[in-house]
């Protein structure tokens, strides 16, 4: 960086003029001095042209740093605009996004109520996605509800939410009894309990470690379906377990919505009839605690599609009906021949997916996943069992159709071999090199390119808290989200923080890399950044955006994306943008009109990148309180 009192360059500033007693010679001659400067306005001359051009077609409107940095950056442009394909026309004056009704507070696109009426009810497949027609997209930003406060910080956020954040009390009437959640007073407490675990989800977490080993780093990442307030997510992340948890916007009012204020990873999703968004052998263990998912209907599809997810050697753990039905069946309201019928179907789908039970002790049963499907096929042709899927994509899970077959695992050479290959056990599984890598079944990745990418990461992120220090502050960000990941090297450089990030693969991506974020032991999901994310707003504290809207030049437009952007952000949120310059400098032309603080800062390699970084934060706003609202109306 230049000293702070130098002026900074601009490439339209004038060159200071010379000191005039340099050419105060008295001795000298009006024939002399024009000599002498025309041979001096020569050699300057031919100097000048010989040093590469700069352009200066174009000026950055930069507001004030958004950080308190000591140094100074220059935030000038360094690149032509007419370098691209890309025409831009920069104007002093902005389009502004007016604020949403306050009735679109916790509006979810995909999954609006109103909208899901439109599609079958059979299966649930109301309750799954349902994107807006581009007709239908609004066009202004999601109002946080009057009153709204930043979260609390990590850890007490588990068990403490505001109220305003979140004003729903319908779960601490309906589940009172089952300590999901208590109202007291401008706040929500957690008390850590669920349906099967009333008596708190650490005890629970406990009596299932007594049945499967939970603390040697060999389950890292797992998945919970029908998650209520994830309080099971919750509390098993002091065990360095990652649950990616997951419900539908359903009666459960804003179940999904408590975990996230709650600072737990957590979707809305549901098992219908398509895939979910994760890739084949994605986690370590799979979860349902009286999730109420059919398991034995549909010819056991949607076990079928817990299968494709698990990871060889994974574990499905479910409590609830139909288990240990004999005590329960009278509470419960259902007959005896009911439940065991139930439990017998679920039973045998579980033996057709060649899985093996291994405990069913009280409320909990367990079943593994076999390691490989050696044995699975001699068995298959011995008896009428699900057949195998035909050779597919067994990563592809956006958009695509569930089907009854089981996805087979990769190829082994004997029955001790893991398929796939082996994960090590966490930490070390984060930069280890994962196997799909090791295996080059990732196009285009080797084991060196993903070396490289650990390390460039670190670089970058280093460089970003050098920018903006509250990313080096513990506590400031807890949900983060990076639209797209690729190998995970962002979230993998932030690991020591009280953090989690949510990894996304864009559909649209040349490359499918979400398989191998899960086996780093992160966690992540599929998306179209074209639609809303399957969220609620107010969903992350930073977002971070690399290269993003160069994947989606010319699929869609750039506003709608921002908007999206600014729904599932909080207020006094930050955003991290890194793309081409022209993409940067139409971001920010976009972004003021949404009134965000934002500035431009150079590529850590320097300012002659064609890549630029902009960094943003959401400024603080709410809805109007109700006494405003109704002045406003009369």
């Amino acid at each position: 960086m230049a000293n702070p009192n130098t002026p900074s360059y601009h490439p339209t500033s004038k060159p200071l003029k010379p000191n005039n007693t340099f050419f105060s010679w008295k001795s000298t001659n009006l024939y002399s001095l024009v000599v002498f400067l025309c041979i001096i306005s020569y050699l300057l001359g031919s100097w000048q042209n010989s040093l590469p051009k700069i352009p200066t077609n174009y000026n950055l409107d930069t507001t004030k740093c958004i950080t308190q940095n000591k140094t100074e950056i220059d935030f000038n442009p360094h690149h032509n605009l007419n370098d691209s394909d890309i025409e831009i026309s920069i104007s002093n004056t902005h389009k502004t996004y007016p604020s949403c009704n306050v009735i679109y507070s916790e509006y979810t696109p995909c999954e609006d109520a109103n909208r899901s009426l439109r599609f079958e009810r059979d299966r649930l497949i109301y309750r799954e996605r349902h994107c807006p027609e581009k007709s239908e997209i609004l066009k202004c930003r999601i109002p946080a509800p009057y009153g709204y406060k930043n979260p609390f910080s990590w850890p007490t956020s588990r068990d403490l939410a505001w109220y305003a954040n979140v004003p729903h009390k319908e779960l601490t009437v309906e589940k009172a009894v089952q300590n999901w959640i208590r109202h007291e007073g401008d706040k929500f407490r957690f008390p850590g309990g669920g349906t099967m675990f009333p008596h708190g989800a650490d005890a629970y977490i406990d009596n299932i470690a007594k049945l499967i080993n939970l603390n040697d780093g060999s389950i890292r990442t797992a998945i919970d379906t029908g998650c209520g307030v994830a309080s099971w997510g919750a509390y098993l992340l002091s065990r360095n377990i990652m649950a990616m948890s997951f419900a539908p916007r359903d009666t459960h009012e804003a179940q999904v919505q408590f975990a996230l204020e709650r600072g737990v990873p957590a979707l809305i999703g549901i098992i219908a009839s398509k895939r979910i968004p994760y890739p084949s052998r994605a986690f370590d263990m799979a979860h349902c605690s009286r999730c109420l998912i059919p398991w034995g209907k549909y010819g056991g599809q949607y076990l079928i599609e817990v299968d494709r997810v698990l990871r060889p050697g994974g574990y499905w753990i479910l409590s609830g009906p139909p288990i240990h039905w004999k005590k329960y069946f009278k509470g419960w309201l259902r007959t005896e021949e009911d439940l065991n019928s139930e439990q017998t179907t679920i039973e045998n789908v579980a033996k057709s997916l060649c899985w093996k039970k291994v405990a069913e002790e009280g409320d909990i049963a367990i079943w593994q996943k076999p390691i490989n499907h050696l044995n699975c096929k001699v068995n298959r042709k011995l008896n009428q069992n699900v057949p195998f899927c035909p050779a597919q994509d067994t990563d592809k899970a956006w958009y695509t159709e569930m089907e009854t077959c089981l996805t087979p695992l990769p190829q082994v050479s004997n029955n001790q071999e893991i398929a796939g290959g082996e994960l090590a056990k966490w930490p070390e599984r984060l930069y280890a090199i994962p196997p799909r890598i090791s295996r080059g079944t990732v196009k285009g990745v080797t084991a060196e390119i993903f070396q490289q990418d650990v390390e460039l990461w670190k670089k970058r992120v280093s460089n970003y808290k050098n920018v903006n220090s509250q990313l080096g502050q513990a506590g400031r960000y807890r949900n983060v989200l990076d639209m797209n990941a690729y190998l995970g090297g962002f979230a993998a450089a932030l690991i020591d923080y009280p953090l989690w990030v949510m990894n996304v693969v864009p559909a649209e991506a040349k490359v499918n890399t979400l398989g191998v974020i899960y086996e780093r032991g992160l966690i992540g999901t599929y998306q179209n950044w074209c639609e809303a994310m399957s969220t609620y707003p107010r969903t992350y504290d930073l977002i971070h955006a690399d290269s993003v809207f160069s994947l989606y030049q010319g699929r869609c437009e750039m506003e709608d994306i921002l908007l999206e952007m600014d729904r599932i952000l909080r207020p006094e949120g930050s955003v991290i943008f890194r793309d081409d310059v022209d993409n940067v400098i139409m971001i920010k032309n976009i972004i003021d009109g949404m009134d965000w603080e934002s500035q431009i800062v150079d590529h850590e390699d320097g300012p002659h990148q064609r890549e630029k970084l902009l960094f943003a934060v959401k400024k603080y706003w709410t809805a109007p309180s109700d006494q405003e609202g109704s002045k406003n109306v009369n």
